[in-house]
């Protein structure tokens, strides 16, 4: 019985071509060999499981080949070729630096750098995890990676490439990795699929591409888990779920049918039963909220792009996406990251989760008053009429009905109805009746009758009047002053804003200066600012007043302390200390 190699090694990249998803990479690499352009210091830095150390075997086979092809592939089968896939090639050397870090161990490798190669051109040093190097194994190893023999290349792979000394850094070609996409994983693992026999289900292969994060690596050994665990080499979705402990996304299709639809108990029994099946609470909250994410990227076809989904869930996501409003979606977003954040820190974690959905559930009926309410403002706005005159020309007897109405408001042509808009049939009856007598001007005659009829205060505060205001005086400004102190008192205004009120003040044209003892009080006048300029405003005639409030200097009283500022104070007093001071030569500091 064969012993069983894993497929990362298995199927591991021999050819610059066979490398999966770093295209910018080879094709560098290849140029480089080509024109012969090879720098003696690499950096391939990248996440794991992208291809790093594999790069580096494979450019070091290549530059090394004797028989090099015009496409730049080592032909494989040259003595060096066959001495490096047999792991016997005394030209490249692999060097792990997790464990070997110490000084020693770079003085070694400089030690060997000094011998050129016994067969071949290149001396090729790999050096993997090159960041867990100390800081005095890099500074050993500055002078050589800068200036080595022209036989010896180093090629240095990190997955940290932040932790490595920029002097290291500014010695190397830099090669950054990408993430494999999980399309290219799934086309890859499709192949190798083939090669061994398995039959495999498009989705399933989706799946473990999405599950690697950008890992071939990983997504091959998450594929040799799978063919292991299905006895009759099929690999099948439902299986990858259940054996990856992944959480379906057609939960997120329910729930979110669920939430739009305003189902809270639906919603609530579908959480349970993810809990029920082991998964956590907080691993279903970050889905729930990259699937409003999807749904929101679905919405446009601009960014359907951005789904890196498999095809099937694509076509679901813009189907849902399309019944979904896009405030809906918004609002999602803003609720379930705030429980996102909060997860950690709460309590009772599941009920923490559920008065997110509880409140999700909720947004569409939310959604409907503010719509209804957006709507009925706008017909309002285009059924309020233009006001008339204050003071229309009084309507003559003859003119004047029985009811006291004039015919210039209900007249028997209706020539009002004729000329003004009818109220949308949504208004309701007392605002019709408000908009009706607003229109129309009472006559001189028709006031008594006015009063009598119902709902008068409505109509009495719809129609406008003519305040007389006070004239600008500092008396007059000092009564509504006091006025607007005792109403803010009345209403429970803080101590310093009641003390801030009954500072004295000065009028400077239409400007009141008013000096404040400190920056509290200052604060305490800004903000009723405006609602004390709107009254001052309403009762006195002066559309240009102003506030303009100050912190006074203050001014402190210091008491003489030395010998010479009591002199002096004395003498402020009595001039005649100084006289006498200057007749006996006396000093004031002795």
């Amino acid at each position: 019985m064969d012993n069983f190699v894993v497929s990362a090694r298995k199927y591991r990249p021999v050819t610059f071509d066979s490398v999966v998803g770093q295209s910018h990479i080879t094709t560098t690499l290849k140029n480089a060999i080509r024109t012969n352009h090879l720098a003696q210091a690499f950096l391939f830095c990248g996440p794991r499981g992208v291809g790093k150390t594999t790069c580096a075997r494979i450019l070091a086979k290549t530059i090394n080949c004797q028989n090099l092809s015009d496409e730049v592939e080592a032909c494989g089968e040259c003595e060096s070729c066959v001495s490096f896939q047999n792991n016997a090639s005394f030209n490249i050397h692999e060097l792990d630096a997790a464990s070997n870090n110490s000084v020693e161990d770079i003085r070694n490798l400089i030690d060997q750098v000094r011998y050129p190669p016994q067969t071949g051109k290149y001396k090729i040093y790999i050096i993997d995890e090159v960041h867990m190097l100390s800081q005095a194994a890099f500074n050993a190893f500055l002078k050589t990676l800068e200036e080595p023999p022209g036989y010896a290349i180093f090629i240095l792979a990190t997955t940290e490439k932040h932790k490595i000394l920029p002097t290291i850094l500014s010695r190397c070609q830099i090669f950054d990795f990408n993430r494999i996409q999980p399309k290219d994983i799934a086309y890859h693992l499709a192949d190798i699929a083939q090669k061994e026999g398995i039959e495999t289900e498009k989705e399933a292969l989706e799946l473990i591409g999405q599950k690697a994060d950008g890992g071939l690596r990983d997504a091959l050994s998450m594929f040799d888990l799978n063919v292991t665990f299905s006895t009759d080499n099929k690999l099948t979705y439902e299986a990858v779920l259940e054996n990856l402990h992944i959480l379906d996304y057609d939960y997120y299709f329910k729930i979110t049918d669920a939430l739009t639809s305003g189902s809270i108990a639906r919603s609530l029994v579908l959480f349970d039963e993810i809990l029920r099946k082991g998964f956590d609470g907080h691993l279903f909250v970050v889905g729930l909220l990259e699937h409003f994410r999807n749904l929101l990227v679905g919405k446009d076809p601009a960014t359907v792009t951005l789904l890196q989904v498999s095809e099937s869930a694509e076509r679901k996501y813009q189907q849902q996406s399309a019944m979904a409003e896009m405030s809906f979606l918004l609002s999602a977003l803003s609720i379930t990251g705030q429980c996102d954040i909060n997860y950690k820190s709460a309590k009772n974690q599941r009920l923490h989760v559920e008065l997110c959905l509880i409140k999700l559930a909720n947004l569409p009926h939310v959604l409907h008053l503010n719509s209804l309410a957006a709507v009925d403002e706008t017909a309002k706005k285009k059924v309020e009429p233009e006001p008339k005159p204050l003071n229309p020309e009084p309507a003559t007897p003859a003119e004047t009905p029985a009811n006291g109405f004039s015919e210039n408001s209900f007249g028997q042509n209706n020539k009002v109805a004729e000329s003004t808009p009818r109220p949308v049939a949504s208004a309701p009856a007392t605002s019709r009746l408000k908009n009706t007598i607003a229109l129309a001007p009472i006559a001189p005659a028709a006031e008594t009758a006015v009063k009598d009829a119902p709902g008068q205060h409505e109509q009495q505060s719809s129609a406008p009047s003519n305040v007389r205001k006070d004239a600008l005086t500092f008396e007059t400004l000092q009564t509504h002053w006091i006025e607007f102190a005792e109403k803010r008192r009345k209403a429970g205004n803080s101590t310093t804003e009641e003390i801030s009120l009954n500072k004295e003040f000065k009028l400077e044209g239409t400007t009141i200066e008013i000096a404040l003892g400190n920056t509290h009080q200052l604060e305490a006048i800004n903000n009723v600012r405006y609602d004390l300029i709107s009254f001052l405003k309403s009762r006195i005639d002066a559309p240009k007043l102003d506030i303009n409030p100050r912190v006074a200097p203050q001014e402190v009283n210091r008491l003489p302390y030395t010998p010479a500022e009591k002199f002096n104070y004395m003498a402020e007093k009595n001039p005649y200390l100084l006289e006498l001071k200057h007749a006996l030569g006396l000093d004031v500091d002795f």
